[in-house]
């Protein structure tokens, strides 16, 4: 059974958009929130040296950095990622995801992705904000996804719903890779 545990590997990479544009989102969202750096960089568990050379552009954002630094900030990752014509592809050990769409309605923004999932690795995501909820629908291959401490399987057609403000995970079942959509929730605080 595929392990849904990091593993050694390439970090993440945010490809479509540049560093120093992430970063600014970035900042600018911290003090939209009256939020000193230090104090981000506590909540989100990050180094205040790493959320600095993000901000700066220095350093190129980790998936796992952006979802723990935009979970503390309550906005979904798209709020750190978009710009002018951005179609953002976000890249690591097991997971390559591209975003599709986002929706905003009164009550919630859903983001929409393409995900494809490696064999042979897991990849280990880190809790969203509260209420945030993510539907994955499998078109090719078998995975394993969910709450690390519950995760469950599905193939072709089948459909996994988890609430994500926990430690979750992602694995293809296998020799074969996964293709799927990904649609996350996030709620209006």
């Amino acid at each position: 059974m595929e392990s849904l545990a990091p593993t050694p590997g390439p970090a993440w990479e945010q490809a479509a958009s540049d560093a120093g544009a992430v970063g600014a989102r970035v900042r600018a969202l911290r003090e939209e929130r009256g939020m000193s750096l230090s104090t981000l960089a506590r909540l989100a568990g990050v180094g205040k040296a790493t959320l600095s050379g993000l901000e700066n552009g220095t350093r190129n954002p980790t998936l796992e950095t952006l979802y723990a630094v935009t979970a503390q900030l309550g906005v979904p990752l798209t709020a750190a990622l978009s710009g002018p014509a951005a179609t953002p592809t976000v890249r690591g050990t097991a997971v390559s995801a591209t975003l599709l769409e986002v929706f905003t309605e009164a009550e919630a923004t859903f983001e929409l992705y393409r995900m494809r999932v490696a064999p042979g690795v897991g990849q280990l995501s880190p809790a969203h904000q509260p209420g945030v909820t993510e539907h994955v629908t499998v078109f090719a291959g078998q995975l394993r996804a969910g709450p690390v401490d519950a995760p469950s399987t599905a193939g072709p057609g089948g459909h996994l719903r988890w609430t994500s403000d926990v430690p979750h995970g992602y694995a293809a079942v296998g020799d074969e890779e996964v293709w799927a959509s990904l649609l996350l929730r996030y709620p209006r605080r």
